[in-house]
């Protein structure tokens, strides 16, 4: 059993990966998070009284609040979620994504050395790979050419990640996946902004032509990658995660229409955003051939599962819409 420090736990692939780790193995897990917008702890209701479970609410741009965190909790591996990952906020302002993604990050891995964390695992994004053309897939070695300030400063902190390999010899190895989609993801991105506005009669933003194309990951395939990352990844490298699913944003936003039986008079076109990356697609053959790594949903049916789970838990997306979300932590830890 190891003690396992996750930072942005509270948020949608963290919050995944945390109830993954806490059902699925024995290890001690601490769940840092600033709670910011899209941290949410209601994603974690059902198992945060778990006896291997400890959240603590903290910045991790801040060196002497992570001095803290680490002192107290001495974490062997540290898996890193936490940034600022919107790129229409990041097209806004970016302060925030510097400070998150860049600052924080090198202050995770200053404080990983100092405590002699055994593992770091950054986790990162297809986006700094850039835009392809039609054809072509990324893979590890495709050079990172970022296109907006999310994806730069993420390319930034993949960068101090491999920095501490070479210059200080940590162990780290970077994660970088295609669009995930799947429970508890805030509804801003676009399958769940599509399905929330749909339930409810609202018009569907779709950006440009529509004829946008990603690779879209199941966010539970995706965790079991970065799990397999953790335990079985070589010190130094990086490790694609794809779900072979490419797909035209369009085609996604029709289908999700489909599936509730809404007509596509509720899509409207807006001006397209600037920085907008034409396509991505994945190349997830190293992850498939060194860590034994292997995507189990299909689009089709992890998009009806999707669909079907903000169907049901409607209360909770309502709740995210209204920022009532926001106030389960003074319920669950204000008086302690």
């Amino acid at each position: 059993m190891s003690k396992i420090l996750i930072t942005g736990g509270a948020g949608f692939i963290g919050s995944n990966f945390v109830r993954m780790m806490l059902l699925g193995s024995d290890h001690e897990i601490i769940n840092l998070d600033a709670l910011t917008y899209a941290g949410n702890l209601e994603n974690l209701s059902d198992v945060d009284q778990h006896e291997r479970y400890t959240f603590v609410r903290g910045d991790i741009a801040d060196p002497m609040a992570m001095d803290k965190v680490f002192a107290d909790h001495r974490p062997e591996i540290v898996v890193h979620f936490a940034a600022e990952s919107h790129v229409d906020r990041s097209v806004l302002d970016a302060t925030a994504f510097v400070r998150t993604n860049v600052q924080g990050t090198q202050v995770l891995l200053d404080k990983s050395r100092i405590y002699k964390a055994q593992r770091f695992v950054h986790v990162s994004t297809d986006e700094v790979y850039g835009s392809l053309g039609a054809w072509g897939y990324f893979t590890e070695d495709t050079p990172i050419q970022p296109n907006s300030p999310y994806s730069s400063s993420k390319a930034g902190s993949d960068l101090l990640v491999r920095a501490a390999v070479h210059t200080h010899h940590m162990d780290c190895v970077i994660t970088r996946c295609s669009n995930n989609y799947g429970p508890f993801q805030f509804p801003e991105k676009l399958i769940p902004l599509m399905i929330a506005n749909a339930l409810e009669g609202k018009k569907l933003p779709v950006y440009g032509d529509g004829k946008n194309v990603r690779d879209w990951i199941h966010v539970v395939d995706h965790c079991e990658g970065i799990r397999k990352a953790m335990e079985l990844g070589k010190a130094g490298e990086v490790y694609n995660f794809g779900g072979d699913a490419e797909r035209e944003n369009l085609f996604v936003v029709k289908e999700i229409l489909r599936l509730l039986g809404k007509g596509e008079d509720l899509i409207h076109y807006v001006k397209d955003r600037p920085g907008h990356d034409r396509r991505y697609a994945m190349d997830s053959s190293k992850a498939r051939a060194l860590l034994g790594w292997t995507p189990r949903h299909t689009f089709e049916s992890g998009l009806r599962q999707t669909v079907d789970w903000y169907v049901t838990n409607k209360p909770w997306w309502e709740r995210v819409r209204s920022g009532a979300y926001q106030a389960y932590y003074q319920q669950q830890y204000g008086a302690r």
